[in-house]
């Protein structure tokens, strides 16, 4: 035990350690008018062990797709990785968000292709009391939240024409294309996570946000095979909790992901910048509901696809959307057949193309690698996204004596080109909302990353052109975050006590004497 003056001398030193981590980190930009980057950690739906069938897999993602034509209004987190990026047995992303005090953990599915963030409450009718997933459901209970608040109708943030006479509540309806949908009302309470506050610090944050309280399900939502807490919204608009935290200038309005699609997935999701110096950036198109870009060809193999152009210019039914709640892809029909013909084209002397289950499929031989070409998707900005043929292609197991691999890109009649896990898996991925664009990158999502605070206001002028009027980068290794705090505590701990030891000692002596 050391004694009192030692304690105190520690204690001192301690102090002026932080000091001088707040000084230097103020003069290098990085607190004050910095945003810190939350940081949540991703897993997926599905185990390794939970089969899904393809056709189940484009059912789900039609249904969103049909939704997505409706205009309804409406520390480091290490978790443990769940499932594989192969189709067949997996499904969406999801993470794990902290609300209410005291806090209660909800896994919350990852969806750019919505707004709000929903958990199920306790009062849910309707709604699956148990998961075939393998994760607990847990239901949220304003009554058991200290800070736990109702939307009024009259209340500014409710942007809602579903308020209830009775109850003065802010309601919302989401209906989904599969006819699944969800009531419920709007509440205010707080929201957990990590921030970033320098080179390897991290401290535990909160902010009061807005979000919905599901009171009924129907549909799919109901059954139990796939249930979970609810959705996590990270589109554009003012309730999303990109928006949201941003408006409070907690974060900056951008966020990144890097889903893992090899071994047994996950990955991470950032509220800031992961940065990359290869990332390539493409302008989004402006005033849309949902991540929109310009996609103007296709590449099979070096070659563009003979496609009108116009195909894939955006408007109300036309477009390419960037949605992690979709599994697969889906060409619009007038770009679909070009693209299969092409890759047929290619691999016909070595591979035999065959129909199964009107999916165009290939009986191979050798690898895949060897065998089928490379594809870019070419977008505005000069940026294209390069697929490998594991991207587009899966093994449906073997027929005569050779594997059978079929396309997995689907047609889609409704004219939308998305993008979904298929070809987002292992890039990384950032939705710089405040430029307006959308950047992409190759990268392995069990590496670090590094992440960057922004200061200062950025400002879209317009398409392909954005102006910063100041910012900083902070590298962050996110895995050494809490290592080299560890370490700092740790020598601030041996040092402290070695001059606590010499000062007891002289001390000592000195009275002897």
């Amino acid at each position: 035990m050391l004694p009192a003056n030692c304690m105190k001398l520690l204690m001192m030193v301690m102090a002026a350690t932080a000091a001088i981590a707040i000084v230097a980190a103020e003069e290098d930009g990085r607190i004050g008018a910095s945003f810190p980057a939350g940081v949540l950690r991703l897993e997926r739906v599905f185990p390794v062990n939970h089969s899904v069938e393809l056709e189940e897999l484009i059912a789900r993602d039609r249904a969103r797709h049909a939704r997505m034509l409706q205009n309804f209004a409406g520390g480091i987190g290490n978790f443990p990785v769940i499932g594989s990026s192969d189709p067949f047995l997996v499904g969406f992303y999801y993470t794990k968000v902290k609300l209410g005090s005291p806090p209660r953990e909800y896994n919350v599915q990852i969806d750019t292709g919505s707004d709000i963030l929903w958990v199920t409450c306790g009062s849910c009718n309707n709604c699956p009391q148990t998961s075939g997933l393998g994760v607990e459901l847990n239901f949220y209970d304003t009554a058991s939240s200290s800070t736990a608040s109702l939307i009024s109708c009259s209340d500014r943030r409710c942007a809602s024409d579903e308020c209830s006479s009775e109850t003065n509540q802010c309601a919302y309806t989401f209906h989904y294309g599969d006819n699944s949908g969800t009531t419920g009302y709007y509440v205010s309470d707080l929201i957990y996570f990590d921030t970033v506050l320098g080179t390897s610090l991290t401290a535990n944050s909160s902010s009061p946000i807005v979000f919905g309280c599901s009171t009924s399900q129907s549909g799919g939502l109901t059954k139990m095979d796939r249930a979970i807490d609810g959705i996590f919204g990270l589109g554009q608009q003012d309730l999303s909790v990109i928006s949201q935290l941003s408006s409070h200038g907690i974060s900056p309005k951008v966020f990144s992901h890097c889903l893992k699609g090899d071994g047994n997935g996950g990955g991470i999701l950032v509220l800031g910048e992961i940065l990359n110096p290869s990332i390539v950036y493409s302008p989004l198109v402006p005033s849309k509901v949902h991540y929109t870009v310009y996609l103007q060809s296709i590449a099979v193999n070096g070659q563009i696809l003979p496609v009108d152009p116009g195909v894939f210019v955006s408007s109300n039914d036309r477009g390419t959307i960037v949605d992690s709640g979709t599994t697969l892809v889906y060409l619009a029909s007038e770009a679909y057949e070009p693209f299969i013909s092409a890759i047929t084209a290619i691999v016909s002397p070595s591979a035999r193309p065959i129909i199964s289950g009107k999916r165009p499929c290939y009986l191979v031989s050798s690898s895949i690698e060897d065998i089928f070409p490379p594809v870019s998707l070419n977008f505005a900005g000069d940026a294209s996204m390069d697929l490998r043929p594991a991207d587009y292609l899966a093994h449906m197991g073997f027929l005569e004596g050779a594997a059978m691999w079929c396309v997995i890109f689907e047609e889609n009649d409704l004219g939308l080109t998305i993008l979904g896990d298929l070809v987002l898996k292992d890039k990384i991925i950032v939705y710089d909302l405040a430029r307006q664009r959308i950047g992409w990158v190759e990268y392995d999502c069990s590496s670090p990353v590094n992440v960057s605070i922004t200061s200062g206001k950025d400002e879209f002028m317009n398409a392909g052109q954005y102006v910063s009027s100041s910012s900083s980068s902070v590298p962050f290794n996110l895995p050494l975050a809490r290592t080299n705090a560890l370490l700092l505590l740790f020598w601030e701990l041996m040092i402290g006590s070695y001059l606590c030891s010499l000062t007891s000692m002289l001390l000592i002596v000195f009275l002897d004497t």
